[in-house]
């Protein structure tokens, strides 16, 4: 796996850049939708592809590994061919599924047993058998195992954990082989604490990786102290590697990280909002089910290129959810992964024009603004 870095912003941390991988570049900052099974949740994967035409996705190696089994998609000849998606799948490793879906977890230096959420059977991962699956679906970025730091934690809890993630992380890079246009990512942890995460970062780095990820946060600890973590933690990363902060997020989100250096980010939050009646605007968010879209016969968005607004109300939109038709649930989905693009593709042509202070400050005006035109 290659990484260039293309364009720093001047008055930011932002940066703009390059990933090559094995099927195919992905262009930084980068929104990843979530296909945690191997599907985007009510996109066909050729809409997605040539409609919003993300350069990387996300799977889920906990899902996988429990539905279908690694054998049956490394059969069908790994993940891409598997899903039908040529282009570049980053995998995680299913620490933090094991650690939100298992109850009955059980954590030693080995590894994890966990209790299989969908039949109750027990299964283990170690970080070698972790790395081992992700390898052998064919995955062009693979994750660490590491162990999820519970919120809020002490400093003794936190530290104890992070150091079992990076003895942890040790061993995955160990059972991880190189291969060409394949990368390994570290994963940073250490709960709010600074000294936990630079030792964390120290760590990582120390045993070398294709990226960083920045793990254990928007878990529950609030935008501006998600934001004094990054202050202090993506500047410490390496900068000739990409950066991901993992889960994350709600649109403002994206902009306050990118303006951190971070340049990698999934979410559920546009796939499982579309599915709700959530959409995601330039002017913030709406409720489709509201009452005042029942006779609202404008797009969603004006200026968005989507099926949901070139082709649809928010009216019909409204009566699609009012009649659990399963078709609002796919244009909207397509809406808002469609905004979350766009966003992205904002972000990186203004940090390319020396503009990212300009792009923020006009983000937050027009979400502040809210959907005011009149119906």
């Amino acid at each position: 796996m290659k990484f260039k870095l293309e364009h720093k912003d001047s008055e930011t941390k932002a940066r703009a850049c390059k990933i090559e991988t094995d099927h195919g570049v992905i262009q930084t900052p980068i929104f990843m939708p979530v296909g945690t099974a191997a599907s985007v949740k009510g996109v066909d994967q050729m809409v997605l592809k040539n409609e919003i035409n993300p350069d990387v996705i996300l799977a889920n190696n906990y899902h996988l590994y429990l539905r279908p089994g690694p054998e049956i998609i490394s059969e069908a000849g790994g993940i891409h061919k598997f899903m039908n998606w040529k282009s570049p799948i980053l995998t995680d490793s299913g620490g933090y599924q094991v650690y939100s879906l298992s109850a009955n977890r059980k954590i030693n230096e080995e590894g994890v047993e966990f209790k299989s959420h969908i039949d109750g059977s027990y299964h283990f991962f170690s970080p070698e058998r972790a790395v081992n699956i992700q390898k052998s679906i064919g995955a062009d970025i693979i994750m660490a195992f590491d162990e999820c730091t519970p919120f809020p934690a002490t400093h003794e809890v936190a530290a104890d954990s992070m150091r079992m993630s990076m003895r942890w992380a040790k061993r995955s890079r160990t059972a991880f082989q190189q291969a060409p246009g394949r990368g390994l990512f570290g994963i940073v942890q250490g709960g709010v604490y600074k000294d936990l995460r630079l030792e964390s970062i120290a760590a990582l780095t120390d045993i070398g990786f294709e990226g960083y990820s920045i793990g254990g946060l928007a878990v529950g600890e609030g935008q501006e102290e998600m934001f004094r973590v990054l202050d202090f933690t993506a500047p410490a990363l390496p900068h000739d590697k990409p950066r991901y902060l993992m889960g994350v997020g709600k649109p403002g989100d994206l902009v306050g990280a990118v303006m951190r250096g971070v340049d990698m980010f999934d979410c559920v939050m546009p796939t499982r909002s579309g599915r709700t009646g959530q959409a995601f605007t330039r002017r913030g968010t709406l409720n489709i089910k509201n009452a005042r879209h029942v006779d609202d016969h404008r797009p969603i968005d004006e200026e968005c290129p989507c099926a949901a607004c070139k082709d649809y109300s928010r009216a019909y939109l409204n009566h699609l959810f009012k009649a659990n038709e399963i078709f609002g649930y796919t244009l909207l989905t397509l809406h808002n992964l469609t905004y979350y693009q766009q966003l992205m593709a904002g972000m990186r042509a203004a940090i390319a024009a020396g503009e990212l202070t300009d792009f923020a400050i006009k983000f937050d005006e027009d979400q502040a603004n809210g959907d005011i035109d009149p119906i």
